[in-house]
């Protein structure tokens, strides 16, 4: 299903969360329309995404530094999201999914539907560098039940 949308059209006012998020575009406009108020509001990320970067935001998908890995994926939430901070009109097929390479990292980006193969990466590091599992190097894992 493709889920497209003129920059030109104006925002819509607020939805319940069932048309949010339950709705036939399962929440692409929204994550859209959030990325373009953010680009008023942050217009120094909104450059960074119009020179290519694939900035860390609210989805999976953006990248702060390069990772051993240089291949990862990431969720369709933040495409939209991500092209709504440049300015551009929602263009989304959910039954396709799009590679993007960061301009910035030269991380390798795919775009998907899919969410086992988002929950499943295996490079070891998120977005900000840290490890997916477990506590931070140095710091102990306690028990909350002490």
């Amino acid at each position: 299903m493709r889920v497209t949308r003129s920059i030109h059209t104006p925002i819509r006012p607020a939805l319940s969360w069932h048309e949010t998020w339950e709705g036939p575009d399962c929440g692409l406009i929204k994550c859209w329309e959030v990325g373009r108020q953010h680009a008023v509001d942050k217009p120094e990320l909104a450059a960074k995404c119009r020179a290519g970067e694939l900035p860390v935001i609210g989805w999976k998908g953006g990248v702060a530094r390069p990772l051993q890995k240089l291949t990862r994926y990431g969720a369709l939430n933040y495409l939209a999201e991500w092209q709504g901070l440049r300015g551009d009109d929602l263009d989304i097929d959910r039954d396709q999914e799009l590679t993007l390479v960061c301009t910035r990292t030269g991380m390798i980006v795919t775009f998907t539907a899919d969410l086992t193969k988002l929950a499943n990466q295996t490079n070891g590091s998120d977005e900000s560098g840290e490890a997916e599992h477990g506590p931070a190097p140095g710091v102990p894992e306690q028990s909350l039940f002490s």
